[in-house]
This record gives C-alpha cells, structure tokens and sequence, in this order.
C-alpha cells in the first residue's frame, strides 16, 4: 500500500508515519515546516520506505504530481494551521491555508481515485452533554480555525457524494503526548508539564473549570490509520476520545501536585473557549475495532519522560 501524510512530520504526523511504517506500507511524508520539524522524522532516517517532500499541501502542481506518479492508495490528510489565536488574529491565512489545502488534496486525488482520510478537529461542537458528543451532536464554529475545520468537512463529504471518491472524517478530541511543543504552538499537556519540570507557575487561562477530554498521540494515531484501512469508514465521519473530560484544575494538580504553583490570568481568547469537552467515541469502537489503550496517568508519564530526555540532551 502506498501512503501519502500531509503534515507528516507534525506532532500527530510523525506517530502516523511511525505506524505506517511498522505495518510495512510505502510512506509519502509532505510537510512544509512552518509547524512541523524534520527532526519529528529523524528517527526514520535510512527508511527505504519512507519518501520525504518539503512543500505545501495546498501547492496544486506538486500535489497533482506527487498522486500522478505515485498512485496512491491512500492519503491520511492531516496539514493545517491549528493554533486558534492565530486564526482568530488572521482568519484569511486560516481559511487560504487550510481550507484550500483540503481542495488541493480532493482535486488531486479525483483522478488517481485515492481514498482520502481527512482528519478534522473536537473543536467544530457545541458543548458537549454529559454523555459526550458524539458524530450526530451539534456544531458550533466559535474559531475561524473551527468554521475552517467545518466548510473543509462539508467539501470532504462532497467529494464523496458528487464523485463517489472514497472519504472519511475524524473529529480526534485534544491530543497530547510525546513530540508535541511545549511553547504556546503545542498543547496544555506538554506546557503544564514543562513549566512543572522547571519549577514555574502553571498558568491557566479563565477559572480552570473548563474540560478536555485528552487523547494519547498513539491511541490518535491508531485511530486514523484504522479508518485509512477500513473499507466499512468509507464515507463516514467519526469521533475519537478517551472517554473521560478532567477540568483544567485538576489537570494541573495531576501534573504539579503543588496548588501553590498554580495561577489563573484572564482567557487569551475567552469567546472561543469550549466549557465541556467530552467524546463518546462508541462508532468507532463499533466499526473500526478502535478504543483508547492508554490512561491519562500513563500517558502524562510517557511525555514527562519524553520532555526530560529531550532537555537534558
């Protein structure tokens, strides 16, 4: 099998990679770095499997030449700009970039017939019940990177239905774990957890009561590539989470176990903010055979180790 990964040497894009590779398919990694590093790949370096392109998923005359000389099987299309204040300060190079990406990758892809993964983001709900949320809950773009998200989900789905190409699209709940930044780029996970291995505050925006439901990048990971793989996904939308939402202050006591280390400073962007988040992820366990392997615990165990090794070499 041939594989193509826009982003693929992002945070999610490297594990991706990762994956594919053990599995022994043909792996096309297109990034263009303003996100992702080279050094997420270096691991891989040697991998006669592995073809790495600099370049933007949104460039039309590489995309349409990479999917007409590679044929793909499959394209796992995870590039986008994903910062929300960014989107909020620059909406125009949020939708440019993301959604024309999306169009690129569907174009490209409509000749060569390539099933295309398209990996969408929690923030596009509302708040979600106690349930959780699942693929039939209701939508709220309160980010121009969330309505982003949403208009390339309907283009996704479009595609499938006026060309009858083969498409998914996931709705991967936050994400943390190894090789995700520690700066303001990277998830509250690896911040809290750096800010506690250097004994600073662990700020946290608005009152702390706010919940996220945190997926370990591997369980991610699976759970992409398991819709990638499944003939039965093909035109279908899927969500993906732990399970299991825990409020920002608990979170950080988790990482801390120091209240006094703890402070709350005023929302950076209180309008976008999301109160619950909470996945009920029983679709794909039901379709794609995918669950969640990895606790919350065990997975802060696997980035703090991960964050020490890399400070201290």
């Amino acid at each position: 099998m041939k594989v193509l990964v826009t982003g693929g040497a992002g945070f999610i894009g490297r594990w991706v990679v990762k994956q594919l590779l053990h599995d022994e398919k043909q792996v096309w990694a297109v990034d263009n770095f303003s996100n992702g590093q080279p050094s997420n790949l270096a691991e891989f370096n040697g991998n006669s499997q592995l073809n790495v392109y600099e370049g933007d998923a949104a460039d039309s005359p590489m995309m349409n030449r990479l999917f007409l000389e590679n044929k793909f099987d499959l394209c796992l299309h995870l590039a986008a700009n994903i910062n929300v204040q960014d989107s909020i300060d620059n909406p125009k190079k949020t939708f440019l970039d993301d959604l024309a990406a999306t169009f690129t990758i569907l174009e490209a892809a409509r000749p060569t017939r390539t099933k295309v993964v398209f990996v969408s983001s929690c923030m596009v709900y509302d708040v979600s019940p106690d349930a959780g949320v699942d693929e039939a809950s209701p939508l709220l773009s309160r980010s121009p990177y969330a309505a982003s998200k949403a208009a390339a989900e309907q283009l996704v789905q479009s595609f499938s239905h006026a060309y009858d190409l083969p498409t998914v699209v996931l709705r991967p709940f936050n994400t943390y774990g190894p090789f995700q930044k520690t700066t303001a780029e990277g998830g509250v996970v690896a911040i809290f957890i750096k800010a506690a291995l250097k004994n600073q505050p662990l700020q946290i925006y608005g009152d702390g009561a706010q919940t996220r439901d945190l997926l370990y990048v591997e369980d991610c990971a699976r759970f992409i590539i398991a819709a990638g793989y499944s003939e039965r996904a093909n035109g279908q939308l899927f969500t993906a989470g732990s399970g299991r939402d825990i409020c920002i202050n608990d979170l950080a006591q988790l990482i801390s176990r120091d209240k006094s280390k703890i402070v709350h400073v005023p929302h950076i962007h209180p309008q976008a903010e999301i109160q619950k988040m909470l996945c009920n992820p029983k679709k794909a366990a039901a379709i794609l055979g995918w669950r969640p392997r990895v606790l919350l615990e065990e997975g802060i165990q696997k980035t703090t180790e991960w964050i020490i090794n890399e400070t201290t070499h």
